[in-house]
């Protein structure tokens, strides 16, 4: 026979910004949780979760001189628009879990935040129409309340 496992809210649910946009982020409250922080990202609709686990990975990051400062390539910049070279370093990071469907955001929202009845994460989240899509160009930095969409409910779509 299976047994149901629970788990303890440990989560509380905050406004923040993403890329100058309003949205929300849970943060950890107790020792025990499992993540350091969770943030909705509104254009790709998508809960970026970053667990206390860590795993080993390369990055790129600037080569530093012996001051400490960038240490800048000798003529134009290079194809990805940087002016400094960089070196593949190995680091700990924190892993990290994307979560794109809307009901398991819910979920997650449910099980892990405190707040979560009484916190209105939903209006940070907006699910785009099927047919056409919404033209979000020209909106960076506003808030879902800033963006007057001409014919469009937003808290119908």
């Amino acid at each position: 026979m299976a047994t149901k496992s629970t788990v303890n809210p440990n989560m509380m649910l905050i406004t923040s910004n993403w890329n100058q946009t309003k949205t929300f982020k849970a943060i950890a409250i107790t020792k025990e949780c499992p993540f350091v922080e969770a943030i909705y990202d509104p254009g790709s609709q998508i809960l970026a979760l970053i667990s206390k686990d860590k795993k080993e990975g390369y990055h790129m990051l600037p080569k530093l001189d012996d001051n400490g400062d960038p240490v800048m390539t000798k003529l134009k910049a290079r194809p990805d628009g940087k002016k400094y070279k960089e070196q593949r370093v190995l680091l700990n990071t924190y892993t990290e879990i994307y979560i794109s469907e809307s009901d398991e955001i819910e979920n997650f929202i449910k099980m892990f935040c405190i707040n979560a009845k009484d916190y209105d994460w939903k209006q940070y989240t907006v699910a785009l129409p099927e047919a056409g899509g919404l033209d979000l160009l020209g909106t960076e930095g506003k808030t879902l309340e800033d963006i007057k969409l001409e014919g469009v409910d937003l808290k119908s779509v």
